[in-house]
């Protein structure tokens, strides 16, 4: 019966332990967004551009220069996408088309990009700041890295083809804010 008890105690004693253990994911996540900051990739966590999801998503953002802002676009995963939206290519759905074409420059690796990327990258977006992968974050650090150039190419292919010119700004009012 002491044997039972001393047991008991030391259970007691050892399970907050347990729950302070990293889970799975959290061993996998932690080592994949420290590589990607290591690769000057912004990791955050925010609400995505997605119609029914309010929670936080994982980021990944390459931002642009800030003297080179870049163009305005969402692109969906069909699973994630309206039928009625326009085909990028493939399994990809604008939901934000780029007000101009995209350069081939641009639109080679984007499209390289789409095809490699895992299932659960649900959005590209581009803003004028950056372009922004969401994902649940499947994948290890090691396979991630893989794509880090890729999206380099993307940004500097895009890098100074804003949406306007000149920016709002120039009118004294500020942006997403129209004019009276």
């Amino acid at each position: 019966m002491v044997w039972l008890l001393i047991l008991f105690v030391l259970m007691l004693m050892i399970s907050p332990v347990l729950w302070l253990k990293p889970s799975p994911r959290q061993r996998r996540v932690v080592p994949l967004r420290s590589a990607a900051g290591k690769a000057g990739v912004q990791v955050t966590m925010e609400a995505p551009p997605l119609h029914g999801i309010s929670n936080a998503m994982p980021s990944y953002r390459w931002p642009y220069p800030q003297e080179a802002p870049g163009p305005r676009f969402v692109l969906l995963r069909d699973s994630e996408a309206s039928e009625a939206l326009k085909t990028f290519i493939p399994g990809w759905r604008w939901r934000i088309e780029p007000l101009r074409p995209l350069p081939e420059a641009a639109r080679e690796p984007l499209e390289a990009l789409l095809m490699r990327l895992p299932q659960d990258a649900l959005v590209i977006e581009s803003r004028e700041s950056g372009i922004i992968l969401w994902w649940w974050e499947s994948q290890r650090a090691e396979r991630f890295l893989t794509y880090v150039d890729d999206f380099r190419q993307l940004r500097d292919a895009l890098a100074g083809r804003a949406d306007r010119s000149d920016g709002p700004r120039r009118f004294g009012h500020s942006e997403g804010v129209a004019p009276r």
